[in-house]
């Protein structure tokens, strides 16, 4: 159109004064968008809403790198189907890269514009602080699957011109984060404006529960540190203990979905167990037996054991006395194959004797997803006091941390383990000062949160998982240690791409090494 214009004017002096009249209407764009129509709390929720996992409608990310991969790799689900690569350590590009593919152009993009556009708006105070403290989650997340990832240049392409974003070091990263979760937390101010209200579907633009949120966020990402860094760790968790964590369930971060097929409001996993992939997966036996070892109370709220699993309205039955896991690394029954599930120790003649996810609490399409919680944190909070690096009882830090985690199955479903139950397993199972203790009940407390438990699992070893063998694994019979780079990376972001590559030990595998993973 500009060409045509501009002939045109040149051809025709005596239309010119009328030419210059039409040409900023004829060569703007009718449909474009511009920041002044733009609502950037509504964006903000957008941002919340994609990093839940389902920014596709269809549990895109979710079913790939949260179920299939992290979820069988530390060992809660197992699947005998060949698709389910993390099962058996079997590589699919583009499940690896899922997360990345599907969260830097729409989540992080729209971070990015929310920040550049609240940072000097005042009627926007708030939203602006929230906004960075919910980035460092959002990159916290990516860089701990990936390693080194943009992060000081992503999601940059509307409003910087950034194409080709550098990969940050993951040991650049993890302070940048840590520095913005401070300076915005401290910044945040009950006495400024706030417009966040509705549009935040964590909090409701509440700042004190962001408070607490950032500085959780800041335990997470010290206890990370502890091998490769543990002063600085130290200061940090410090830090984040004096400015104040969650302590209580109620603190729990959460969104809460809706049950509209199709959209992106649907709770992921709980798409995938009900309506994509129902008959695909089973609980592992490694997770069922941890439960029931300790007659731990969530076992009938997580489990439930189907006659036909592909019929969404068979609820099954939740007896804890029930339910049985399906061991990992096996191929479907009466395959025939040397890893024939028939030839498991606990079978039972039925494949559908096997555990799948309660269909009452996580395995629904209006389950709520939790990103950040208080039993987290009161966990880490026992091992940075079993370490000497806070003040207090390791115990008493264990204790709620385990407590915190059994009460927020009520915001599961309206139900969990009673008061009385929690007591007598906490009697029955008192701490024992081990990490390996502690960082197990992390494991359990993050269900259904998969890729935290697989960075979780990595960084402390625990708890101790026994790797499958089977033919045609990428990573020598053991665990992956990361997720791969997008292939499309080594084209369109080429120097970026072989300079991060390069800096991983092995290169860019599954069986590669980040900064904080070391053995």
């Amino acid at each position: 159109m500009l060409l045509r214009v501009t002939i045109a004017c040149l051809i025709f002096p005596a239309l010119l004064a009328g030419c210059r009249k039409g040409f900023v209407s004829l060569n703007t764009n009718p449909d474009l968008t511009t920041a002044s129509q733009i609502n950037f709390n509504y964006l903000f929720s957008n941002a919340e809403l994609q990093t839940s996992g389902n920014t596709d409608g269809n549990g895109y990310e979710d079913w790939r790198n949260n179920l299939i991969y992290s979820g069988c790799m530390v060992q809660h689900l197992s699947s005998t189907l060949s698709y389910w690569d993390g099962d058996k350590y079997l590589y699919n590009p583009t499940y690896n890269s899922a997360y990345w593919d599907e969260n830097y152009p729409n989540s992080i993009a729209n971070i990015e514009e929310v920040i550049a556009h609240t940072q000097n708006d005042t009627a926007a105070y708030n939203l602006y602080q929230i906004a960075r403290i919910f980035r460092a989650f959002m990159f916290q997340r990516m860089t701990d699957m990936y390693g080194d990832c943009p992060y000081a240049q992503a999601g940059q392409a509307v409003t910087s011109g950034t194409f080709y974003p550098r990969y940050d070091r993951q040991q650049d990263i993890y302070p940048g984060l840590l520095q913005e979760l401070s300076d915005a937390a401290g910044k945040l101010d009950g006495t400024k404006p706030n417009t966040a209200g509705s549009a935040d579907l964590l909090y409701g633009g509440n700042i004190a529960a962001w408070k607490k949120f950032a500085f959780s966020e800041m335990v997470r990402l010290a206890m990370r540190m502890c091998k490769v860094a543990p002063d600085s760790a130290h200061v940090w968790v410090n830090r984040a203990v004096q400015g104040g964590v969650m302590s209580s369930y109620t603190d729990n971060a959460i969104i809460r979905h809706q049950a509209v097929t199709g959209t992106p409001v649907v709770n992921g996993p709980g798409l995938i167990f009900v309506s994509n992939d129902p008959n695909g997966y089973r609980l592992s036996e490694t997770f069922v037996n941890c439960l029931r070892n300790t007659a731990d109370p969530r076992l009938g709220f997580l489990g439930t054991v189907c006659s036909d699993p592909t019929n969404p309205g068979d609820m099954g039955d939740t007896a804890k006395s029930l339910q049985l896991g399906q061991p990992n690394g096996y191929d479907p029954a009466y395959s025939g194959t040397t890893y024939d599930l028939v030839n498991a120790a606990n079978w039972r003649g039925n494949a559908n004797s096997y555990s799948v996810v309660n269909r009452y609490t996580f395995a629904r399409l209006d389950a709520p997803t939790f990103f950040l919680t208080a039993g987290e944190t009161q966990l880490l909070l026992a091992e940075a006091a079993e370490r000497n690096w806070i003040n207090g009882d390791p115990a008493a830090y264990f204790n709620a941390g385990v407590t915190a985690a059994m009460q927020q199955l009520a915001q599961q479903a309206g139900a969990g383990p009673s008061t009385d139950a929690i007591t007598a397993w906490l009697a029955a199972n008192p701490y024992n000062g081990t990490l390996e203790q502690i960082n197990t009940q992390y494991w359990i407390a993050g269900f259904m949160d998969e890729n935290e438990c697989f960075a979780n699992w990595r960084r402390s070893g625990y708890p101790i998982l026994a790797a499958v063998s089977y033919p045609g694994n990428v990573t020598n019979n053991t665990i992956p240690r990361r997720f791969t780079y997008p292939q499309t990376e080594a084209s369109t972001n080429t120097a970026n791409y072989n300079a991060a590559v390069s800096r991983l030990p092995g290169g860019d595998k599954m069986t590669s090494r980040m900064w904080w993973d070391t053995p």
